[in-house]
């Protein structure tokens, strides 16, 4: 229930290397900075289109063919861009994030230390913090996933918060992640301004509506997440 495969399709094998040796999928972010490393061996290649007016760091930073990177965009890296992929206009990629062929993050977007896999899209206004989107997984505008707790302190002594706990049928989870965003698993989608609090995991095919601020926690696969208002109408004096 709560292994990589039971929310991506692992059969190639790119994609499975990021998840080798994961008991828990959540495991994976933590290994996210060594596969950027593995990835774009800690040296710059360009193969894609870096726009003019678009920034892009002296960092370790792999740009695959095909690959854009448009007018207003800053990749900070280290970034590992697939091929295909698209940094649209006045997105932000900071470090340690994989972007799988076909994905995209988008304008006033902006992504740290997450995975896109392949056709991943972050198109609109969205943060994306210590995460992964599955494979087509598609963010509405202004999604916002939140990846520290407000009441995450650090401890005086150690200058450490604390980690991120989650309860799932019953049984506890030490995540060993202080930060730690949300996971959605391939074809999960969301609403425009929903807000996944820090550990949310959707299963495959899962769709969180508009407006949803969604606990943290495990949500089986094909599971629709509804917010319900009451609005009322009443006459204009004019």
């Amino acid at each position: 229930m709560l292994h990589p495969s039971d929310f991506f399709d692992l059969s190639d094998q790119f994609v499975a290397a990021l998840f080798a040796e994961c008991d828990y999928v959540w495991q994976a972010v933590g290994q996210i900075a060594h596969h950027v490393r593995r990835l774009t061996r800690e040296k710059q290649t360009i193969l894609g289109e870096v726009m003019p007016g678009a920034y892009v760091s002296s960092r370790a930073i792999y740009l695959g063919a095909g690959a854009r990177i448009e007018p207003g965009a800053y990749v900070y890296g280290p970034a590992y861009i697939g091929a295909g992929c698209v940094v649209r206009h006045g997105a932000f990629v900071r470090e340690n994030v994989i972007m799988f062929p076909g994905s995209v993050l988008g304008h006033a977007s902006e992504a740290k230390n997450s995975l896109f896999l392949p056709r991943a899209h972050a198109p609109h206004f969205n943060y994306v913090g210590d995460s992964i989107l599955g494979h087509r997984a598609n963010l509405g505008a202004g999604t916002k996933l939140s990846n520290l707790s407000m009441v995450s302190e650090k401890d005086r002594g150690t200058g450490m918060r604390p980690t991120i706990q989650l309860t799932v049928d019953g049984q506890d989870y030490d995540t060993g992640l202080a930060k730690l965003g949300a996971v959605l698993g391939d074809d999960a989608q969301t609403g425009c301004n929903s807000v996944l609090n820090p550990g949310c995991l959707l299963g495959p095919s899962c769709l969180v509506y508009a407006n949803v601020s969604l606990r943290k926690g495990y949500y089986p696969p094909a599971t629709i997440i509804k917010l319900r208002q009451t609005l009322e109408q009443a006459a204009r004096r004019v």
